[in-house]
């Protein structure tokens, strides 16, 4: 019966809900721009560190690399995405 019972997503979640709460905490706590940006930096981290290690079965897979190249790829896509939308909308690119 004990492996039946998911302990490692049942922990995962409630490590998922602890985190949500945590960044909650920022708007209630009316903690500082700093404060508040350092705390939800860090809780977004390892909220997608739970996300991809124990519900997307990151550490599972034999061909780990690939894996971890992808995410690398997929995060180079994001920033310049987001840095690029900054510099045509926010720095006023003109050509």
């Amino acid at each position: 019966m004990k492996q039946l019972f998911p302990v490692g997503h049942v922990m995962g979640f409630i490590f998922s809900l602890v985190l949500s709460l945590v960044a909650l905490a920022v708007v209630f706590f009316d903690l500082s721009y700093k404060a508040g940006m350092a705390l939800l930096l860090v809780t977004a981290i390892a909220q997608a560190c739970v996300q991809l290690l124990l519900f997307m079965h990151m550490g599972e897979s034999s061909d780990r690399k690939t894996l971890y190249l992808n995410i690398l790829y997929a995060l180079f896509v994001g920033v310049v995405t987001i840095v690029g939308t900054l510099f045509a909308m926010v720095w006023g690119y003109n050509y």
